[in-house]
């Protein structure tokens, strides 16, 4: 097993911090399109590629056959966004951390947008002293 460095250690904290609510929920339903938009980067065809390799990906489908992607399902592709986009893992290393990690993911989900909240309040508090 291999020994992390301080600054590894570092490294993913701070990618664990930037693990971060790409957007405010107003919307009980989200088209693809609009979830795409969501982070940097990411396409219609890859969330649809990533939801035939990650079990974990399961959004609704309309009579019409589009996809109605829930907050659940955003934070879903949050956690293999994290894990391939910004950590580097392959499709196979990514399944493998999140069938081995995967409810340690969603924790870490739901402490981050806590202290986003949290953030979000204190910058009003500081805004209405000033």
């Amino acid at each position: 097993m291999k020994k992390t460095t301080e600054r590894e250690q570092l490294k993913d904290a701070i990618a664990r911090i930037m693990l971060k609510r790409p957007t405010e929920f107003t919307k009980r339903y989200y088209s693809i399109g609009e979830v795409a938009d969501m982070f940097p980067e990411l396409t219609t065809s890859k969330i649809r590629f990533w939801e035939s390799h990650f079990s974990i990906m399961k959004p609704q489908k309309d009579a019409s056959g589009n996809r109605r992607f829930t907050k659940k399902d955003i934070d879903a592709i949050r956690i293999v966004y994290h894990l391939v986009q910004d950590k580097g893992y392959t499709l196979d290393g990514a399944k493998r951390e999140i069938s081995d990690r995967g409810k340690d993911y969603e924790q870490k989900i739901d402490v981050i947008d806590t202290l986003t909240d949290i953030k979000q309040l204190l910058l009003d508090l500081k805004d209405q002293i000033e």
